[in-house]
């Protein structure tokens, strides 16, 4: 019985919850599966897991073991890393998810750059909005702007990111540009489709006091590109992140609606689970994004 083969196995089956899930995710055959998970029972004499006809669930043990296995195979890989030609030369698969709109105009130019340094890691990006489960479809690191309500993953945190009220000269010529909160209501709301209100803009008054306008949307989307583009053409006012409209806003294509008043700001960050042993190349990307983006963001100076 190959112990450590063993114990990888039981970890990702508690973490996936199912034999054919793991089977998928390590590329092998259920049998396989099933096979090393029985060689481990009975090499224990424990039951390790509840079992139905869908998932598996840990027993109290099995939780327990799969802890301490969790530690032994973290220390193991951190042994061989330290000991063989990988803390020389960063080479091997690194799987990353990141927002569509500020994965392609940012983290992915700080992949290319990150290449240029470590020429044999071999990235896989998906760029998409949605929230991935980043263990059960093998990530090894997402980039995610949020609040973070989520304590099972840890994160560090890559860069701040702001949000403003932008619209054409030609827009603002045309319908006039708001004077208050209030006249927001007046005018054509240009949104992001997945904010979780899309009827309602959420505002710091000069003072620091935190107010809701109802807003009248004439255009939702899911990219923030897409709501850039049209706010250029004239359609109407929108909220965006300045990594999106700071070069429109510089250059005079689009001008910022009531400056005074601000959004709450959010934070770019790096997420990986706990229970996800931290190699070298993830600790390092992470490092490199973190120096890429310190202090102020590039795109709000």
């Amino acid at each position: 019985m190959d112990k450590f083969t063993n114990m990888e196995t039981f970890v990702r089956v508690v973490e996936i919850g199912s034999i054919s899930g793991a089977a998928d995710r390590m590329n092998i055959a259920k049998s396989a599966v099933s096979r090393r998970l029985k060689e481990l029972e009975e090499h224990l004499n424990v039951q390790l897991f509840h079992r139905t006809t869908r998932t598996m669930h840990a027993t109290e043990t099995g939780t327990e073991y799969y802890k301490h296995c969790l530690r032994i195979l973290e220390d193991l890989r951190e042994a061989e890393e330290m000991t063989s030609q990988a803390h020389c030369v960063l080479k091997g698969p690194l799987k990353v998810a990141v927002p569509s709109t500020f994965g392609v105009l940012h983290i992915g130019p700080a992949i290319n750059d990150f290449l240029q340094e470590h020429p044999q890691i071999e990235f896989e990006l998906d760029f998409n909005d949605r929230q991935v489960d980043l263990i059960q479809e093998g990530y090894d690191l997402a980039i995610r702007i949020a609040d973070l309500p989520d304590s099972t993953l840890l994160a560090r945190k890559i860069a701040t990111v702001r949000h403003v009220l932008c619209a054409s000269p030609e827009y603002l010529q045309t319908h006039g540009s708001p004077e208050s909160l209030s006249d927001l209501s007046h005018h054509q709301a240009l949104v992001y489709s997945l904010s979780k209100d899309a009827s309602h803009w959420r505002l710091n008054t000069p003072e620091g006091k935190l107010q809701k306008v109802k807003i009248k949307p004439a255009l939702k989307g899911s990219s923030g590109e897409f709501l850039h583009s049209a706010a250029e053409k004239g359609m109407g006012i929108a909220h965006l992140p300045t990594f999106v409209v700071h070069q429109a806003i510089r250059e005079g294509r689009l001008e910022v609606v009531l400056p005074g008043y601000a959004f709450g700001e959010l934070n770019a960050y790096a997420i990986y689970p706990q229970t996800r042993h931290l190699s070298r190349r993830v600790r390092t990307l992470i490092d490199f994004l973190v120096t890429r983006f310190e202090g102020t963001p590039y795109w709000d100076r």
